[in-house]
């Protein structure tokens, strides 16, 4: 139900009785605080009691309202996203915070929250956006109303599948209290909040003005000529070194936050700790800051031109950023730019922003009407549309949750109406940044190589073809990928193109690092990059690159790339570097810093996967890059399914790289240096088996290989009767989880621990050897005492080469279940795992990580070996066992999850149930893939139409149980060898 709208600022008219109010604040940033301040401003000039519990400061507050009527009490009931810094936000950290204040205490927060409701004698209570304050106020008979644009809900929804499902019920117990809540007053920018009952959509919240612009700028003592921008991150200390060379000539820039000792250059101006920011907003001419509600709202509000800067995991920022680039008021800046004084470029297109939000800002004052009117017992019904807004909700938030950078199902239709009443522009759909359907890819004459009738590529090429067509002047809402790819370019000269397919881990997975044979399959989605070279003072540049390439006094070779799907991961679409960034004097830098360079924006880590492999090529093969760089990704591999996204990203670039540039690298060397990108620059301690795939597999082949450190056996064709298909579990999964690392660690310190019996046995076995092997030898009594493969038990490098018999019979005993960090190191040294380290204060499980890739190993060796039996029943069998105790040795490594299991347990189901169907199942076996917690499954079955028929019904029995809708991976595709390259130019008319 809309309300009234209106653009003055009133007062709220006082009804018959006076009323008390309870207003919750949630402990998170000042923008909670300053919207509910203009709320409750408005219910105290009505002459009502307002009590807010907050932990904000209480200036926020007393400096705006000073009445008697204005009740103060301090108090933390939860806390918020905790954040690193000013830009990140510690997703664990957040959930084990909101664990402490709000869940172990939670039985005595209510108790003391009902007596105090009662003890005031509240008529309502008002919550932005404290969860338990709507629980408690239904404890204690007191209707409840939530003011917000997002919940506490959908923001750790997210944090829970990255940072730890084992948190997973703060999500569900969270619902649970808003649900107690009567209707939700929406603010405009609000993400999808499926808990609440019942929805009223109220006007931006803005808080007043209390001077012009003029009488700011004469208090502060800046002409009106002046040009001003303010620096604002919020409640966070602007701790950063500011120095007068990041302003244009002639500006000035006011900075909230600043510390009392903090030196500031002549040209940069302290503001006081509580300084009223909407004025000197107002005053100002852009503004430089982070996204967050106050600053959104108050730069839409005054027309402000917002240079902002992306924060790492905060999940509402993307609704905030669509609607403030909807109203052409926000400009992104890099933050490696902000942080080195790049400001320039970005501020003065900052001021020729023309702002043009024209909708109401009198939120305050409705929300207060309707709060006062329900207070006195009001039924705010908001209809018809109130259920299927619910439903919307609740639909878009599972698509937010699923989304996939390059193979994202849209949003809806009927979502985008409700999007455009608060400026949130629609998600792209992977067709839209694939280009019309229409652009034809014969507008690009291949010049090298075939596409082998390969769809995706075609659509690809399309997406090409579409963006030479485009003008980014153009009237018409771009994408911000779009146009930055729109102009990346020179599309009279050549671009080079590269394919590398994803893969499904049919047998292996973990155990590659322990030297096992693997048997992996490529699968149909595929990443394409786009490659060109120019000449330095050739490349086409964005405004931001050719402003930092006059300051640094000329052209240097330059490297930009575009990610495409990167808003559906809310990652920054762009990266740009001077390449000289990876040399030091005439030599790269080391590992380590390239490493620590990408690191140090959460944003553009992404980057790392793709620049990487330009800083490995110079680092490995001394290959020199003097000319310029432009990149374009587009993968259709979604990111933590299990089914390895990053390789395909990798592989795909290398390659591309290496055809532009005449590099002739063979398709096994490039997966091992694309490894080394992963391990030494990203941080990610993979194995080889995902690189080795997607360079070197085939359509419709499993890759045999041994990870010693990558022999390819052979490709084994699949049987023409058995297919394999991958379900995803919606449940995020990646290599760099401390899940994945610590199994890793532990599989090392066995294979030291066995390594160190074997010395030892070695020790105790020479000297009774001694007198035969001094004189004359008696072989069968050398043997007898197996020295030989003591020695080579102790000198082992891979743990996969110890057979299971000789593990149970001479090591299992000795292998702990558990062993800390410290007692490893003191006994044993280190455990020589080069892109790993033990950390002292942790323990970690041993025998299971040791035992898995010995029996695993065997596994895949049978596995091989079965796919050439009869074609029979009992093969299958024999096959979906060995995958079945496989995903089951996961498991006891600690690398399971509740989506895997399920999946795994629905496809047992239906393999054991009785059917009055004849020839028995259709489905074998199923296991957990790659690095295990969450990801996807990999599925044995025949190649018939009952098979792929059950394969839907998972599908569909997994979403009733769940809520989500599994991607299903079926069919194949070739590697990045086999595909080779494009060279593409565009017909000349």
């Amino acid at each position: 139900m809309r309300v009234r709208d209106g653009d003055g600022v009133g007062e709220v008219t006082a009804p018959p009785q006076h009323l008390v109010f309870a207003y919750y604040i949630t402990g998170h940033g000042f923008g909670h605080a300053t919207r509910a301040l203009e709320v409750v401003r408005h219910l105290v000039a009505a002459g009502h009691d307002v009590h807010v519990v907050t932990a904000a400061p209480e200036f926020v507050f007393t400096t705006e309202i000073s009445s008697p009527c204005l009740h103060i009490r301090k108090v933390l009931l939860d806390c918020g996203a905790v954040q690193a810094d000013a830009l990140t936000v510690d997703r664990l950290a957040s959930l084990e915070k909101y664990h402490q204040t709000a869940v172990v205490p939670r039985e005595s927060i209510l108790k003391a929250e009902v007596e105090w409701l009662n003890s005031i004698k509240a008529d309502l209570v008002v919550s932005d956006v404290v969860p338990v304050a709507c629980r408690a106020a239904a404890d204690a008979g007191i209707r409840s109303v939530c003011i917000t644009n997002f919940s506490w809900d959908f923001i750790y929804a997210e944090y829970v599948v990255a940072a730890g499902n084992h948190h997973r019920s703060i999500v569900w117990q969270i619902a649970e209290d808003y649900s107690h809540c009567e209707f939700l007053l929406r603010l405009p920018g609000y993400c999808p909040m499926p808990a609440f009952r019942d929805v009223i959509d109220v006007p931006l919240v803005v808080r007043r003005l209390h001077k012009s612009r003029s009488e700011v700028r004469k208090e502060l003592g800046i002409a009106d000529d002046i040009k001003v921008v303010i620096f604002n991150f919020g409640g966070q200390p602007a701790g950063w070194e500011l120095k007068r060379e990041w302003l244009p000539d002639g500006w000035l820039c006011l900075v909230c936050g600043a510390s009392d000792t903090q030196e500031l250059p002549p040209n940069f101006i302290k503001l006081s700790k509580d300084a009223y920011t909407p004025d000197l907003m107002a005053a100002s001419d852009c503004m430089l800051g982070k996204i967050g509600y106050g600053t959104v709202s108050e730069a839409l509000a005054y027309k402000l031109p917002f240079v902002f800067v992306r924060r790492d995991y905060f999940n509402e920022e993307p609704f905030l950023r669509n609607m403030l680039e909807h109203y052409q008021c926000g400009i992104e800046m890099i933050r490696r730019d902000l942080l080195t004084g790049h400001w320039k470029p970005y501020l003065l297109r900052a001021i020729t922003l023309q702002p043009c939000y024209d909708g109401p800002i009198n939120g305050g004052e409705v929300a207060a009407h309707i709060l006062q009117d329900t207070a006195v017992g009001k039924k705010y019904i908001s209809g018809k549309l109130s259920g299927a807004r619910r439903l919307r909700d609740a639909i878009v938030l599972g698509y937010q949750l699923q989304r996939a950078p390059g193979r994202d199902v849209g949003i809806p239709d009927w979502y985008s109406l409700s999007e455009k009443e608060t400026g949130v522009r629609q998600a792209p759909t992977s067709h839209d940044m694939n280009g019309s359907a229409e652009s034809p890819f014969e507008d690009f004459e291949i010049l090298h190589g075939d596409m082998q009738g390969l769809t995706d590529t075609m659509s690809f090429l399309k997406s090409l073809s579409g963006l030479a067509g485009n003008d980014p002047r153009s009237p018409e809402k771009q994408t911000r990928e779009r146009t930055a790819a729109s102009v990346l370019f020179d599309w009279e000269e050549e671009i080079y193109v590269a394919r590398a397919p994803g893969r499904l881990d049919v047998m292996g997975g973990i155990a590659d690092y322990s030297g096992s044979l693997v048997l992996q399959m490529p699968i149909r989605e595929a990443c394409h990059v786009a490659v060109q070279r120019s000449d330095p003072s050739k490349q086409k540049q964005w405004k931001h690159t050719q402003a930092r390439q006059l300051a640094n006094g000329g052209a240097v070779p330059v490297l930009q790339i575009v990610s495409f799907g990167s808003e559906l991961s809310n990652r920054a679409p762009t990266f740009d570097m001077d390449l000289s960034d990876f040399m030091d004097g005439d030599k790269p830098i080391s590992y380590d810093k390239a490493k620590e360079y990408f690191s140090l924006d959460p944003s553009q880590k992404w980057a790392a996967y793709v620049a990487g492999t330009i800083f490995v090529l110079m680092t490995e093969l001394g290959v020199r890059f003097t000319d310029s760089m432009s990149i374009l990704v587009s993968s259709s591999v979604p990111e933590g399914k299990g089914v390895s996204s990053s390789a395909s990203v990798e592989v795909a670039s290398m390659s591309a790289i290496a055809a532009a540039y005449g590099l002739n690298i063979a398709p096994r060397d490039i997966a091992l240096l694309c490894q080394k990108v992963e391990n030494r620059v990203v941080g990610a301690p993979c194995g080889v088996m995902d690189q080795m795939t997607s360079a070197c597999g085939e359509a419709n082949k499993l890759l045999a290989m041994v990870c010693q450190p990558a022999e390819v056996k052979e490709l084994v064709n699949i049987p023409t009767h058995i297919r394999f298909w991958g379900l995803d579990s919606g449940i995020r999964h990646s290599v760099g989880g401390t899940d994945y690392g610590s199994v890793r660690v532990g599989t090392y310190m066995g294979r030291k621990m066995i390594k160190c019996t074997a010395s030892d046995l070695l020790s105790e076995s020479l000297p009774s050897c001694v007198p035969t092997l001094s004189g004359d030898t008696n072989p069968e009594e050398y043997e007898e005492h197996g020295v030989d493969l003591l020695k080579s038990e102790a000198s082992m490098e891979y743990l996969c080469n110890l057979p299971p018999h000789r593990y149970e019979a001479v090591y299992a005993k000795d292998i702990p279940e558990v062993i800390t960090g410290d007692a490893f190191l003191e006994k044993y040294g280190d455990h020589n795992d080069a892109v790993t380290q033990v950390d002292p204060k942790r323990s970690y499980c041993v025998k299971a990580p040791t035992r898995h890739p010995i029996y695993e190993n065997f596994r895949v060796e049978a596995f091989k070996s079965l796919l050439t039996a009869a074609k029979t029943n009992g093969q299958l069998s024999a096959l979906g066992e060995l995958m079945y105790q496989c995903h089951y040795s996961y498991n006891a490594c600690g690398l399971g999850s509740d989506g895997t299991d399920r999946l795994v347990n629905l496809v047992q189901e239906i393999q054991h149930r009785k059917t009055t169907r004849t020839g028995g199942p259709s489905l074998f076996g199923a296991k957990i893939t790659g690095g295990g917690s969450g990801g996807s499954v990999c599925v044995i079955g025949k190649n018939c139409l009952r098979s792929s028929e059950e394969i839907l019904e998972i599908q569909r029995r997994y979403k009733a149980a769940t809520g989500y809708l599994p991607i299903v991976f079926e069919g194949s595709s070739p590697g990045a060898g086999k595909f080779g390259y494009l060279k593409v130019r565009r017909r000349s008319d």
